[in-house]
């Protein structure tokens, strides 16, 4: 965040210094107010930069096993610009480091679910996937496994064949295959 914020004032100073060799090159025609106005723009300029490309800084350091699944877009009334280009304010993402196959039940894959906010902590917590019946349960401190393999005291969330989460979780597993034509 501190970078972030000296990019900001740099960004500030190339505004002015831009102006200033613009009125230099005019010799002085170029009203005194643009001073202000440079910075300002430079500043601004620099700040939507920076809130436009966190989403893909951030995505650009992931490891190769973590799929973004969604992205939460929004326009902010403050933000102008955010209703010609919306804005990525939350990105859902897959661990597949952690995705394990239910060696019982060869349906079910477990994997870890991460959830990252621009400026917030990383949140996550792991998924449970059953690829055949195309369904989602979160699992908590409470959930057990019966001899089936299937958890107990959980959710589950009926999702679309098509669904990004279900996908990116079964897919380039040997054990499961989600189901086609449901």
């Amino acid at each position: 965040m501190i970078i972030e914020f000296l990019a900001i004032i740099m960004a500030g100073f190339g505004g002015a210094g831009t102006v200033l060799i613009l009125r230099r090159l005019s010799r002085g025609l170029l009203p005194e107010w643009l001073l202000p106005a440079g910075i300002a723009a430079g500043m601004l300029a620099m700040v939507i930069y920076l809130e436009y490309s966190w989403a893909g800084r951030f995505q650009a350091g992931l490891p190769e096993e973590v799929h973004v699944a969604a992205k939460n877009e929004s326009r902010i009334w403050y933000r102008p610009w955010t209703y010609v280009v919306p804005l990525t304010n939350r990105i859902v993402l897959v661990d597949n480091r952690v995705r394990q196959w239910n060696r019982v039940n060869p349906d079910l894959v477990l994997t870890g679910i991460i959830l990252q906010e621009r400026w917030a902590l990383r949140f996550g917590f792991k998924s449970l996937f059953d690829c055949a019946e195309a369904r989602r349960a979160d699992l908590t401190e409470g959930t057990t496994l019966d001899e089936g393999g299937l958890p107990q005291n959980v959710e589950w969330y009926q999702l679309a064949a098509d669904d990004p989460f279900l996908r990116i979780a079964c897919e380039g597993g040997t054990h499961g295959r989600v189901r086609e034509g449901d």
